[in-house]
């Protein structure tokens, strides 16, 4: 396994900012709950938001990889006192530093994938990764159109589409759910890209956004047949075994 000791520095703070979005986690995590299987590979755990939104699921194991070294520390001191899934375990690392023989029933990218430039080799990658019947889950922010100067300034690459997605499934995975949520987030980001032009949301606008435009949403979504969002819910799906 290659040395990690300086594969990464995040210097970002949207993490922090985001981690009281307890609405928007519901929401995300609801939609990619029964896809959840015994072993999970979580890329980019960041401050281990991710497992802990998902803890009460009933899980064998739970690798999150995360190449800034820091946040690996600062998520292995949380595992002491806050709730974690079982059989967690917090490595430095990436995708490319995993053993072959490594394999999980789900890969989680949750808000990772845009940061990660070569998109469809980290994705064959995975797919390798992966047992029979099991799935890779992508949620990421959606639409290019919306991409503005904080994507840029938190290191996104790109923000998707349903079309960038399907163009970038690995060989022998399947796409069982494409869907977009938050249609009404989606108009306050649109708003804000034409007019506030902000490169940051303030603290303020994101418990704004959290407690009532995801709500709505929520009621929304369904009606517009989840057509319509800024963020985008793919699941991938390997064929079990015959």
């Amino acid at each position: 396994m290659n040395d990690t000791s300086e594969l990464f520095s995040y210097s970002g703070d949207e993490l922090e900012s985001f981690e009281t979005a307890v609405n928007w986690k519901a929401y995300w995590s609801a939609q990619i709950a029964p896809y959840i299987g015994q072993d999970v590979l979580e890329l980019g755990a960041g401050l281990g938001a991710t497992a802990r939104t998902l803890a009460g699921h009933p899980v064998r194991r739970w690798l999150g990889l995360e190449p800034d070294p820091a946040m690996c520390d600062v998520v292995r001191q949380r595992t002491r006192t806050m709730p974690f899934p079982a059989g967690y375990e917090i490595r430095c690392g990436t995708s490319e530093t995993l053993d072959s023989a490594e394999l999980f029933d789900t890969v989680l990218y949750i808000d990772v994938l845009e940061h990660i430039e070569d998109d469809r080799g980290e994705l064959d990658r995975v797919a390798a990764l992966l047992r029979p019947g099991g799935h890779v889950v992508v949620v990421a922010p959606a639409h290019q159109w919306l991409y503005t100067d904080f994507d840029r300034k938190i290191g996104h690459f790109r923000r998707y589409n349903a079309a960038m997605l399907k163009a970038i499934v690995p060989a022998g995975l399947t796409v069982c759910r494409m869907r977009y949520l938050d249609s009404v987030g989606m108009l306050a980001s649109l708003g804000n890209k034409l007019v506030l032009r902000s490169d940051s949301p303030k603290a303020s606008q994101i418990r704004l956004w959290d407690s009532v435009m995801v709500r709505l949403s929520r009621w929304i979504d369904p009606l517009a047949g989840y057509q319509l969002g800024k963020s985008i819910v793919c699941v991938l799906s390997k064929p079990a075994a015959s």
